[in-house]
């Protein structure tokens, strides 16, 4: 099996001083390689991918030890996996998945390191008045505190 460190240090030589960053590196146990590689500011196509793959095949030895490799993008339905990619959508629509299981639509409005906020609007029962009314709220989460969070594809 490859080593991931070896890996890593092919994947970060390759998007060195581009728009691009490794968002994930998995080997399984029959050594399938998948690369999943995202951009700051706008879509990874499929050249990004061909081109990656190509440099890190260049880099390792099928002589040595025979490989499968994949580079692919991050889905749009996939969860975020790094700070990286929630600031890549602030102000859009995302959906967080606490711990305890239950989830949230919501506006990102900022990402951080450690940590991002969001806003939504929630139903509030007043004391006093039959019908609940409409309560703006926003909320800070660490990335550690929440299971996973993805954006909301709108059509």
């Amino acid at each position: 099996m490859k080593q991931k460190e070896e890996l890593e240090k092919a994947a970060a030589g390759y998007v060195e001083g581009k728009d691009l960053f490794v968002v994930d590196i998995k080997i399984s146990a029959d050594n399938d390689i998948d690369i999943t590689i995202e951009s700051d500011d706008r879509d990874v196509t499929l050249d990004d991918c061909v081109e990656m793959s190509r440099y890190i095949e260049s880099k390792l030895d099928r002589d040595i030890e025979d490989f499968s490799l994949t580079v692919g993008s991050a889905g749009l339905t996939a969860p975020f996996k790094l700070p990286r990619q929630y600031r890549k959508v602030v102000g859009s629509m995302i959906e967080v998945t606490y711990r305890d299981g239950h989830r949230q639509k919501a506006t990102l409005e900022s990402a951080g390191e450690d940590e991002f906020e969001i806003s939504y609007e929630k139903l509030v029962q007043v004391e006093g008045q039959k019908k609940k009314v409409r309560e703006s709220v926003r909320e800070t989460l660490k990335y550690t505190d929440i299971k996973s969070a993805k954006a909301v594809i709108k059509f």
